[in-house]
């Protein structure tokens, strides 16, 4: 969409500091943690940005990029550190792998099915429209049938995966939260759940409002 630049800034600026704060007052993170997590993250920019497209590209295209993006997300989430305690970190990083993955997956599964789901590049960027009840209307049904199936998934997909996982690593699951606490069972329940969470955010979802008439 066609936006003020200021009007982006300010909405950057306010979003990046919600977020660095409430890490902070969750005692989640340091302060100098989050001005770590910033400053990397602005590496991560310089260095991935202008690779974005072809990143992007291969994703959609490349037959075999599915297998690819979920094997590399799986070993990041492995080898990417180990723990002697259990902490909360490892868990996260897996959800967030997880999510990427399901989210890079299922455009993969858009462009090869041929849902032409994004606008036309002729049309962009587009204007904003004038806010009418209508346009109103439908956004908000499409944020609650969305965020509905977004958790009937992350809920279906937790409690089939962890009962799953402890049956496989013989680890007892009458006391789930302890058994979360173990590799074995906190990396594929939060990588699944959520990998699936992401698949279903960008085919699942968008495939329902097509069938709907909410595109």
């Amino acid at each position: 969409y066609q936006y003020p630049l200021m009007f982006g800034l300010i909405l950057a600026f306010c979003w990046c500091s919600l977020v660095c704060c409430s890490r902070i007052y969750m005692k989640k993170n340091s302060i100098l943690d989050v001005i770590a997590g910033f400053l990397y993250a602005i590496l991560i920019l310089i260095v991935f940005h202008p690779v974005v497209d072809l990143i992007d590209n291969f994703n959609l295209t490349y037959k075999y990029a599915p297998l690819i993006i979920i094997s590399l997300h799986l070993a990041l989430g492995i080898f990417s550190f180990t723990l002697d305690t259990w902490s909360t970190s490892r868990g996260d990083t897996a959800q967030i792998l997880g999510c990427g993955a399901g989210v890079a997956c299922g455009s993969h599964v858009n462009y090869i099915m041929g849902l032409k789901l994004d606008p036309k590049k002729n049309t962009l960027p587009l204007s904003l429209s004038s806010l009418t009840v209508t346009v109103f209307g439908k956004a908000i049904l499409r944020l609650l049938i969305g965020v509905i199936v977004l958790l009937l998934t992350k809920v279906a997909m937790k409690k089939a995966t962890i009962p799953l996982a402890c049956k496989i690593f013989r680890i007892p699951h009458d006391d789930v939260r302890k058994a979360r606490q173990r590799m074995e069972v906190e990396l594929p329940y939060r990588y699944i759940t959520y990998g699936m969470v992401g698949f279903s955010l960008m085919f699942i979802v968008p495939c329902l409002f097509h069938f709907i008439g909410l595109s």
